[in-house]
């Protein structure tokens, strides 16, 4: 396969991997309220505004710098993992014609690429869900404003 076409379907899967992972991490978590009391006697609209209350601060309070390093980690991760088997499929595939090296070569960088992208996004779609800490807070939160929160969806 020529190098341009590897080029060209690589990009396609690297279009197609992005689309997924976009569509996946849209829904951010929100916690959930057991209908006690308190919920009842406030209404559905004030317990929305008491959530995005105590997001909002569980967002100032707890550090990101955590979930920045969980993203490079994984698109390094993913770029190496990902020139290792287009390296190896490529120098196949390049045996094939009499141009392993060549093979090789294409295959590393088309793969390094796609394992790259792949590993940004999906670090990047799982530091798009709280983490523990955050979750606690927030429910750390609303129990302190009388709610009852019972899990995360």
């Amino acid at each position: 396969m020529r190098p341009q076409a590897v080029a060209r379907k690589t990009g396609t899967w690297c279009l197609f991997l992005l689309l997924l992972f976009a569509w996946a991490g849209c829904g951010v978590q929100r916690p959930v309220l057991y209908p006690n009391d308190h919920l009842r006697r406030v209404g559905a609209q004030v317990a929305e505004k008491d959530v995005e209350e105590c997001m909002r601060r569980a967002e100032e309070y707890v550090s990101s710098t955590a979930r920045e390093a969980d993203v490079a980690e994984s698109a390094a991760m993913g770029a190496g993992s990902g020139a290792a088997i287009g390296a190896a499929g490529g120098a196949a595939g390049g045996a094939v014609t009499g141009q392993a090296g060549r093979g090789a070569a294409v295959g590393a960088a088309g793969g390094g690429a796609a394992g790259f992208t792949g590993g940004l996004l999906g670090g990047l779609s799982k530091s798009a869900q709280p983490g523990p800490v955050y979750k606690s807070f927030v429910d750390r939160c609303l129990r302190g404003k009388g709610y009852d929160p019972i899990g995360w969806r």
